[in-house]
């Protein structure tokens, strides 16, 4: 993209044109929780009129594609409403209670979340790739009435089911079945249960629960300092706000070049959006508002397989995709490669500078857009697209229409250009952790300030630049790793002394997990990395695992006040991986 590009508005000009009376992002004033917010005037009252509203506007639309299954908006709704049926009249759900969801990225899980939001339901989507007793820990601590899993997560739960039930627990569903042994000690096949009820599904639709904007609405998991997750609740209003505020992106760059908003989808053939992600991530979610909201069919895949998801880039004519920068830069190198996409969408951690320019060349028709938000924030906070985008690319663009920013440093503002921890308000920012107040409020100000744990600037123009993070978390292709966790997991073993997880750059997933650790004297040559990898494997994630493990002798270097100084641990362990990466080397088997 030419650096001589003139916009043909002002910022001014676009954010007047973009929040004008009557558009979707048209801002009013309210105050909500005691607390002055800019808010959407346009939006929703709740998950249930957007979704209700969708499936009248695109009803025999495709909307999911998934394998050989193929289902419209309305088909999905007959099922979220028999769903919706089935959760109230056989397990006693109604308007609050919370259904805990978790598998992979099936059909059924939208139905299932769907079902949740006709009824006024909180959907609790929890982190399917959890080992089993942190999953368990955010079953228990979310106080979950009903659990939906699959065939993978059974397997894991069945130890956990008894206890379940004794907290309240009334179900666990198994959602395809099929797929794994058929039948789990204390569990319900859904498929079954589904084929028997023959109660009158329609009437969810009849019967309106009353659903406020400031109404509970989903619990999404993020992980925090203690290591184990933490569940994010939001609202309603919250929860929605991420549907207008995915496309402010796309609109402000429409408006910068000169032309109009067009809302609406483009003739021809039905576009579709490539869902690379987990429907458990903010990114799911958000892609899949966008999905309803403009009736692109949402294309969802059993896993990330890169020729898989080229070949429906071109069969299901595919134009938005995106997800974390690992996505983008396989498809980049892939046989999808020139493929006419509209749209491509980063968020989940930094794109460098070459991975944009390798994917301008690969997609010369899409308009890249970059965001930053957390799960706190329900997504998108901060963004940009087209050339405003290209033209600053080592930026995350403009903070969006409702939302605030600040910049601070020990609680005081910092000038522009200073860089300090970002903060972010506005009415997507989060309730708080579920059940843990200690945790919130150390985030969440009285006055409604998100403190991110990042660190950035904010040049003249009012764009953010993310320079570093305040916590030590690793973004390994998106997913948050918490360092303490990992360390936490290493020091189960006698003979560890200290533990240090640090992150180590890679060109396709931004960072790997590494570690370090000493050893206490008397373990000296008896602690070897294979150990320490088995353990790490059995108690953590598989993003989380470390691709590299090094037993030291030289103890750590510490702070006055005993904290592990990690900036030289971060050198020492990016060039032996560094190393071992050119050399071919058994990562795991190699010692200092």
């Amino acid at each position: 993209m030419s650096t001589d590009w003139k916009p043909k508005r002002s910022f001014a000009e676009v954010e007047r044109l973009l929040c004008a009376p009557g558009n979707l992002h048209e801002v009013e004033t309210r105050v909500i929780d005691g607390l002055v917010q800019r808010v959407y005037k346009n939006l929703w009252p709740s998950i249930r009129a957007f979704w209700l509203t969708a499936v009248q506007l695109h009803g025999d639309k495709t909307y999911v594609v998934f394998e050989k299954q193929r289902l419209t908006f309305r088909e999905v709704n007959e099922r979220a409403a028999k769903a919706a049926s089935i959760f109230r009249d056989i397990y006693g759900i109604s308007k609050g209670d919370r259904v805990a969801i978790c598998c992979r990225n099936y059909p059924e899980f939208l139905v299932a979340f769907w079902a949740c939001h006709l009824i006024g339901a909180v959907s609790v989507l929890v982190n399917a790739w959890l080992p089993a007793e942190p999953l368990r820990h955010c079953l228990v601590q979310t106080q979950c009435a009903l659990v939906i899993i699959d065939p993978e997560r059974a397997d894991r739960l069945v130890a956990f089911v008894h206890e379940l039930k004794l907290r309240g627990v009334k179900g666990v569903l198994v959602l395809e079945g099929h797929e794994g042994k058929g039948s789990w000690p204390g569990m319900q096949d859904w498929a079954t249960i589904f084929q028997n009820y023959k109660g009158d599904s329609l009437e969810v639709l009849r019967k309106d629960p009353g659903i406020t904007p400031e109404d509970n609405a989903t619990v999404i998991f993020t992980s925090g300092t203690s290591g184990l997750p933490k569940g994010v609740l939001s609202t309603q209003r919250a929860f929605l706000s991420n549907s207008p505020n995915n496309l402010v992106g796309r609109s402000r760059a429409l408006l910068r070049r000169g032309e109009d908003l067009v809302m609406a989808p483009p003739a021809g053939p039905q576009s579709g959006i490539l869902l690379p992600t987990p429907l458990f991530h903010v990114t799911g979610t958000s892609l899949t508002l966008t999905g309803a909201l403009l009736g692109a069919k949402l294309i969802l895949m059993r896993k990330w397989n890169v020729d898989e998801a080229a070949r429906l880039i071109k069969v299901e004519n595919v134009a938005i995709t995106g997800g974390v920068p690992s996505t983008v830069s396989d498809l980049a190198e892939s046989s999808a490669y020139g493929a006419p996409l509209q749209a491509i969408l980063y968020g989940g951690s930094a794109v460098s500078v070459a991975l944009a320019k390798r994917a301008r060349k690969a997609f010369p028709m899409a308009m890249i857009s970059q965001a930053y938000g957390l799960t706190e924030s329900n997504a998108t906070s901060v963004g940009f697209s087209g050339e405003d985008y290209e033209q600053r690319p080592e930026s995350c663009g403009r903070v969006l229409p409702t939302n605030d920013i600040m910049i601070m440093n020990d609680d005081i503002p910092c000038p522009t250009g200073s860089g300090g921890e970002i903060w972010i308000r506005g009415p997507n920012v989060m309730k708080g952790y579920f059940g843990d107040p200690v945790a919130t409020s150390k985030v969440l100000t009285k006055d409604g300030w998100l403190k991110t744990g990042d660190v950035g600037y904010l040049d003249e123009e009012g764009f953010l630049y993310i320079k570093d993070r305040l916590k030590d978390i690793i973004i390994r292709g998106g997913e948050n790793v918490d360092s303490v966790a990992v360390e936490n997991a290493l020091y189960e073993h006698e003979g560890v002394l200290e533990a240090a997880a640090v992150g180590v750059p890679d060109s396709r997933l931004g960072e790997l997990v590494a570690a370090l650790v000493t050893v206490k004297p008397a373990f000296r040559g008896r602690v070897s990395p294979d150990a320490l990898m088995s353990l790490a494997m059995k108690r953590l994630p598989k993003f989380a695992v470390p691709v590299m493990i090094l037993v030291r002798d030289e103890e750590f270097s510490h702070t006055p006040s005993g904290k592990i100084i990690k900036t030289e641990l971060r050198r020492i362990a990016s060039e032996e991986w560094s190393k071992r990466s050119q050399g071919g080397l058994d990562i795991r088997r190699v010692k200092l």
